[in-house]
């Protein structure tokens, strides 16, 4: 399985057959009118983007989205170009640029668990800057960009001594994203729901980071740790501004395009002002035909969802 955290839904259906809703969750759902526009999270294109970067975000702009997220290229900075570079394409194309990721600390992925690309070879990852080591470095090339959110895409948590040391690198960048007029968030994978040391990681991160800094909820991987999403909306109302909506698989295991698995979309976006929502960001982590993905995704969203 890849996903970010190894290289750096029944889907419940208004319309369709699937889980029955309560008519509470219908009603509130059916009464929510004031969804962002679907956004994409252009990791999912990671193994072509580099290749073409214009012909790609046209495709993107041609489905529908109307919203884009960065994320780390092969070709470094914003794919290869200067934020304001990068900034003025999104625009001409009709694109807003929301948000962008990055990493909170150097990557550790073993030889044999080297993430392949679509030719079966490992792929050649190149050096990536992170914020434990180059931060403000980071937070300032955002702030030239002025996109409005800066994300940590993961972050290590592999023992306690790790999870410290994250949240201190989360609160130093925090507080600089808060000077820069930044929101900061961090993004989950299903491990920060896992017990280290007797602590779930993702517990102490949302008691030990200031809250000025929000969540980015990826709902697969949320799902997948067998998490309360609405509970977690509950308890921490407003927290919530960015989402990445990507479907879990049948078989529970990894991404699916949203609408194919067992994430309960209907009643999470019923949730949507409980949570603070934002922005939300379509992804599939490296799927095989990324454009079929997105466009499955999209058109799931638009005329299932309605959002």
């Amino acid at each position: 399985m890849n996903h970010r955290r190894d290289f750096i839904r029944s889907a419940a259906s208004l319309l369709a057959g699937g889980t029955l809703l309560s008519n509470r969750t219908i009603a509130s759902f059916l009464t929510r009118t004031s969804y962002p526009p679907p956004g994409l999270q252009l990791y999912t294109l990671f193994n072509i983007m580099d290749d073409d970067v214009r012909g790609s975000l046209k495709k993107v702009a041609a489905i529908g989205y109307k919203e884009v997220e960065s994320a780390f290229s092969k070709k470094g900075d914003y794919y290869g170009m200067s934020a304001k570079d990068f900034s003025a394409l999104l625009t001409d194309l009709g694109l807003s640029w929301r948000s962008h990721h990055v990493l909170g600390g150097p990557i550790k992925i073993p030889p044999d668990k080297m993430p392949k690309g679509p030719d079966g070879k490992p792929m050649t990852i190149p050096p990536m800057k992170h914020l434990r080591d180059n931060m403000q470095e980071i937070v300032d090339k955002a702030a030239a960009s002025h996109v409005p959110y800066l994300v940590c895409a993961t972050t290590p948590i592999d023992s306690m001594n790790e999870i410290k040391k994250s949240i201190a690198t989360l609160n130093k960048t925090g507080e600089a994203c808060k000077k820069a007029g930044i929101t900061f968030c961090y993004h989950n994978h299903d491990e920060e729901f896992k017990t280290i040391d007797g602590k779930i990681p993702y517990n102490l991160f949302l008691s030990e980071l200031s809250p000025d800094i929000k969540m980015e909820l990826d709902l697969c991987w949320a799902t997948k740790s067998g998490v309360d999403i609405v509970g977690l909306f509950k308890k921490h109302p407003g927290r919530f501004p960015l989402w990445h909506v990507k479907d879990l698989d049948n078989n529970r295991q990894g991404p699916a395009p949203v609408g194919s698995g067992v994430v309960d979309f209907a009643t999470i976006f019923a949730n949507a002002q409980t949570a603070g929502l934002q922005h939300f960001f379509v992804e599939h982590d490296m799927p095989q035909d990324p454009y079929a993905s997105i466009t499955k995704s999209y058109k799931y969203l638009t005329t299932t969802l309605k959002v």
